[in-house]
């Protein structure tokens, strides 16, 4: 029997937990099959990942490179939840400036494969002079990238989306039938990250653009069940191969403590399927507006909630927010509030949890569906209105109703969405639905055949790089 050879893998995620950590899961993954890992991040950003379990552990290894002090940046901020959303290009700036170290690593090391991020855009030229192979693993959906469309686009401009509107529509090289794009209020918000600014901060399309370009694979975290059109839409106008590597369910390796313990005390006199549970993400932040709308839109529903919210990002946020005045007191007992962290996987996962109304971010989608709770959609940032609007598609999701320039919603709609889903009778075509799909997002046995195929692919490329 021929040995398969054992590879060395870097891993090199942006600065974001919402990356960190399906960066973290993959390279279990791949740490099970027996594959050494170093996964490079800075000091903070390592401490602050969950433990490794104990079969995985010997296998990978964590490379701490400080984040240089940079301009503008707030002391010890190493993450985008460290700082406010108009400082997170500041990150970027610093994040490039770990060029210099990564390269270091690399040359001092023999190296398999390297997987790295989109922000990280000139580590593929750099790769390519060391004769490494690098793949871009992207943690955003097919739809997303299949939206913003090819390469040179992305670099150069596609020519004919010029105006905010222009992407509120299918672009010209999606054929099939789709309503999927983006809202005019997050592309009004998101304009410095389409557009260049005196920082020297590269824009996020650019990044993109040339990450596809120099890369010789393109990992995505999605699967042929959930979107086969889109990744059939993404290998064609990447010219080059792309792999989808599963879409990564969750395992609750968290331990039970007080937190858990305080928290499972309620849930466990909750009626079953009754709870809706709330969590934005450590990303969004909303307005004070914002908060209080959907605050008093629980409050209206008269069902059972949990909300994990976060008031600030990072101590030098001025926009903090709070509860409306009395809304604690008046929901004592059927709603409860943390500020702080929460075992999400245990809440989720918990037969009193009937839904969630979540911002669409892909991890918390994927948990969802994973133990078949129905979606009320409240999407922000980036590609969370393209996941929203597929979700929608597939009647997997129904999104609060929005003002299309400023994102604004009531407390009515709030209040309407989540008893559509949680409990009416037109409702339950999502809760149905979500049932349907379950099967395909919990299932360990095709997670395991995906990472299996990308192990082969990772060990056996023999394509050219185009």
């Amino acid at each position: 029997m021929v040995s398969v050879k054992k590879m060395h893998i870097v891993m090199f995620p942006w600065l974001a937990f919402g990356h960190l950590l399906p960066y973290l899961k993959l390279a279990k993954l791949i740490a099970e099959k027996g594959h050494q890992i170093s996964f490079i991040s800075t000091p903070r950003n390592i401490d602050r990942l969950p433990k490794l379990p104990h079969n995985v552990a010997p296998f990978i290894n964590f490379v701490k490179i400080p984040l240089p002090c940079t301009p503008n940046l707030p002391e010890n901020a190493e993450a985008t939840s460290d700082v406010p959303f108009n400082k997170v290009k500041y990150l970027k700036i610093a994040y490039d400036h770990l060029q210099s170290p990564v390269t270091h690593f690399l040359e001092s090391n023999s190296v398999d494969w390297i997987l790295c991020d989109f922000v990280s855009y000139w580590l593929g030229p750099v790769a390519s002079c060391l004769g490494i192979p690098c793949a871009w693993y992207s943690i955003f959906t097919a739809s997303a990238l299949g939206f913003i469309g090819p390469a040179s686009n992305l670099i150069h401009g596609d020519g004919y989306r010029v105006n905010p509107e222009d992407f509120t529509v299918k672009p010209k090289w999606v054929e099939f039938e789709t309503k999927i794009a983006m809202f005019l209020f997050q592309i009004l918000a998101h304009t410095p990250d389409f557009e260049a600014d005196e920082s020297g901060n590269a824009t996020d399309l650019y990044r993109i653009g040339n990450t596809i370009k120099n890369c010789d694979m393109v990992a995505i975290r999605s699967s042929i069940e959930f979107e086969p059109e889109w990744l059939k839409l993404v290998d064609e106008i990447y010219e080059k191969p792309v792999i989808p590597v599963g879409l990564l369910p969750a395992a609750d390796e968290s331990n039970v403590d007080e937190c858990w313990i305080k928290i499972k005390d309620w849930v466990d006199k909750q009626a079953h399927g009754s709870v809706i549970y709330v969590a934005l993400g450590s990303e969004t932040i909303m307005n004070q507006v914002q908060v209080t709308e959907l605050a008093l839109g629980l409050e209206l529903s008269g069902l059972p909630f949990f909300w994990a919210i976060k008031k600030a990002r990072g101590l030098s946020d001025p926009g903090r927010v709070e509860l409306p005045e009395g809304f604690e007191e008046r929901t004592r007992g059927r709603g409860m509030v943390y500020t702080t962290w929460v075992p999400q996987i245990k809440i989720v996962s918990h037969d009193s949890v009937g839904g969630l109304l979540i911002h669409s971010g892909w991890s918390s989608v994927v948990e969802a569906v994973q133990f078949g709770k129905a979606l009320v959609l409240l999407p922000f940032l980036g590609d969370q209105g393209i996941i929203a609007k597929q979700l929608e598609e597939k009647k997997l999701g129904f999104m609060i109703p929005r003002n299309e320039l400023n994102g604004g919603f009531t407390r009515d709609s709030v209040a309407a969405s989540v008893k559509l889903v949680m409990v009416d009778e037109q409702g339950k075509i999502y809760r149905d639905k979500v049932k349907e799909f379950q099967g395909i997002f919990s299932d360990m046995d095709r997670q395991d055949s995906y990472v299996d195929n990308l192990i082969a692919c990772l060990q056996n490329h023999n394509f050219i790089k185009k």
